[in-house]
């Protein structure tokens, strides 16, 4: 049996896991499910699958998880540090899919321990790229990518030199706007920003996808985790959701990969690998289909992209600074205190912030100076809330 855990269990990600692993109940040992404010859900997946411990972030809902563990045989515990000390628990594969920065301490810790780290956390990468591969190396760990579309990326270099390849092609679906005039845009509501046309997701990420922050932070994960040059990696809006990624090679090949949009191909493919197995998802059909459609991206509409090539030029700790500085304006967005278009110019002030600070500028690429980073970051952001609302 494989020891397995997964962190973010109760989100979207999560729960596709769950449910792969809970169709071969057999084949896993699971160690620790990770959760947030849906206690019941963690508490009843962990008595399910017979886990070893259930930890809630929240350090005041200890007693709710403790109740609804009770008689269970299941260890509880609550907060960060307890995530992370549930992260140092030996594991052969490890489901990374705590949304936000959060998920970078359990990642890391979780990598010291030599274990598959299967990442849906792209902040992960984005924060600390360079700290994270190495550490992976250090412990003879294996990071495998579960966005959909760094997945199908992985794939499709499968037998191949990432030396031949010209260009990586990400796909977005273009969110909840993409057909909107952009005279709107200024009035949408997050009710309007939660609404995804294509894949059913939390809040958060599906108002990212509306933003695009959510691809302009999977450029960045694609720079960090291939080694390709920013300028080898392209958008598309795709809004079919068919095709992930496509990889374009010195001879003029692409290899193009799809699939219906359903999350648990990625995730079991990660699960699986380097087997392919049977997966309960929906199989294309191409002449149903008909046609599928590609444009660029308008920058004016999703301003997130140019913002993430900034990022890649700056380097360092420029990505923890944009991922706090994109958490912290969506918090703001979602509470009201400013509009959807106020996100894209929050960070932008922040990354100009950044650029002011030396001492940011040349410090070193450690988990605390990226913690460090991250917390000045939202302080910013709240700055920059409160001087443009006065």
């Amino acid at each position: 049996m494989r020891k397995v855990s997964v962190f973010g269990a109760t989100g979207s990600i999560g729960q596709n896991t769950i449910d792969l692993i809970s169709r071969a109940p057999s084949e896993y040992d699971v160690v620790a499910l990770t959760g947030g404010a849906n206690i019941q859900k963690l508490a009843d997946d962990a008595r399910r699958l017979g886990a070893d411990i259930a930890v809630t972030a929240h350090e005041d809902r200890l007693d709710d998880l403790r109740s609804a563990l009770a008689g269970s045989g299941v260890e509880s515990a609550a907060g960060p540090g307890a995530i992370v000390e549930a992260a140092a628990r030996p594991a052969d594969w490890t489901m990374s899919a705590i949304v936000g920065s959060a998920g970078l301490a359990p990642g890391i810790e979780a990598l010291k321990q030599g274990t598959t780290l299967a990442l849906a956390n792209k902040e992960t990468l984005v924060c600390a790229g360079s700290l994270v591969l190495e550490t992976a190396k250090q412990h003879g760990a294996r990071l495998l990518p579960v966005d959909s579309e760094h997945s199908a990326v992985f794939q499709a270099l499968v037998g191949e030199d990432v030396e031949t390849v010209e260009r990586m092609i990400i796909t977005a679906s273009g969110g909840a706007f993409r057909d909107w005039p952009l005279s709107e845009l200024v009035n949408a509501t997050v009710e309007q920003a939660s609404s995804h046309p294509n894949w059913d997701m939390g809040q958060r990420i599906t108002i990212d996808s509306a933003s695009m922050f959510n691809k302009a932070l999977e450029v960045i994960e694609t720079k960090e985790y291939f080694g390709v040059e920013p300028d080898q990696i392209e958008v598309l809006v795709h809004p079919e959701s068919i095709v992930h990624a496509l990889v374009g090679y010195r001879d003029g090949a692409m290899m193009a990969h799809m699939g219906a949009p359903d999350m648990r191909h990625a995730i079991g493919y990660s699960l699986h690998w380097p087997e392919r197995r049977d997966l309960p998802i929906q199989r294309l059909d191409l002449a149903q289909l008909g046609q599928l459609r590609f444009n660029e991206p308008d920058l004016a509409r999703y301003p997130a992209l140019k913002l993430a090539r900034d990022v890649m030029e700056r380097g360092g700790l420029a990505g923890a600074v944009f991922n706090a500085a994109k958490e912290r304006a969506l918090d703001h967005f979602i509470a009201r205190r400013i509009g959807f278009l106020d996100m894209a110019d929050a960070v932008a002030a922040v990354l100009d912030r950044f650029d002011a600070s030396d001492s940011l500028i040349d410090a070193p690429m450690t988990l605390d100076n990226v913690q460090q980073t991250d917390h000045l970051a939202r302080q910013w952001v709240d700055d920059t809330v409160v001087e443009r609302a006065g």
